[in-house]
């Protein structure tokens, strides 16, 4: 099993609206909704770029940006952090049937360790962070980063994704993939099962999954 952790497995996605729109007044402006949407499920470099876009500030440092979005981001993470509906459950269904279990996330390690408080590290026998992979989400090496740490072929795997950047890493790496759209809509997207929560879902479901080849076939 490989869980995304934003939006997926936590409510942190308002965190991050918190932290971002802060950033975007301390620069005089304010960041659209259209590109907040974008920002989701992407990397923490491409995040940035696309805030200094929107804002019309491309001249603006990404490291300087990205380290202030982290230390605010680390204090609301301390703050608490919420189970998304049915992730708790699902999470802990998962570990008692003792199936092979990663996050994978593409918040950097720091945040990440402060999320893993509320997570349960027990509840992962591998964690695959986003400022340790080449190639974020949406490529696949995350992905197949983690399958491979676990020792299991990926197409036996089954992530759980939440926003569209993370889906189509998930497809691409040749996964089966169930979506749980949190923020932003999804749209149909062939072979890919979609839930409005993970309330309700079983290992039933995504042994069946696993059963459909078209569910595990890579984006081309």
């Amino acid at each position: 099993m490989l869980f995304d952790m934003d939006g997926t497995l936590v409510d942190s996605e308002k965190l991050w609206d918190v932290a971002l729109q802060e950033l975007a007044q301390e620069y005089g402006a304010e960041l659209s909704a259209e590109a907040r949407r974008s920002i989701i499920g992407t990397s923490m470099a491409e995040s940035m770029r696309i805030l200094h876009d929107d804002l019309g500030q491309p001249e603006r440092d990404p490291e300087i940006s990205a380290a202030w979005i982290n230390a605010r981001i680390l204090e609301l993470f301390r703050s608490g952090l919420r189970w998304r509906p049915g992730a708790f459950a699902l999470l802990r269904a998962v570990r008692a049937a003792a199936i092979p279990t990663a996050l994978v996330t593409s918040s950097p390690r720091a945040l990440v360790e402060i999320a893993l408080d509320t997570l349960g590290r027990d509840n992962f026998d591998t964690v695959v962070c986003g400022d340790e992979v080449v190639a974020a989400k949406p490529h696949p090496e995350p992905y197949l980063t983690a399958a491979r740490l676990l020792g299991v072929p990926i197409e036996r795997c089954v992530a759980i994704e939440d926003s569209p950047t993370g889906v189509a890493s998930a497809r691409a790496s040749g996964a089966a993939v169930l979506a749980v759209p949190a923020e932003v809509p999804l749209g149909h997207i062939a072979g890919v099962h979609q839930v409005q929560s993970l309330t309700g879902v079983d290992l039933d479901l995504l042994a069946g999954l696993l059963a459909d080849p078209a569910a595990a076939q890579p984006q081309r």
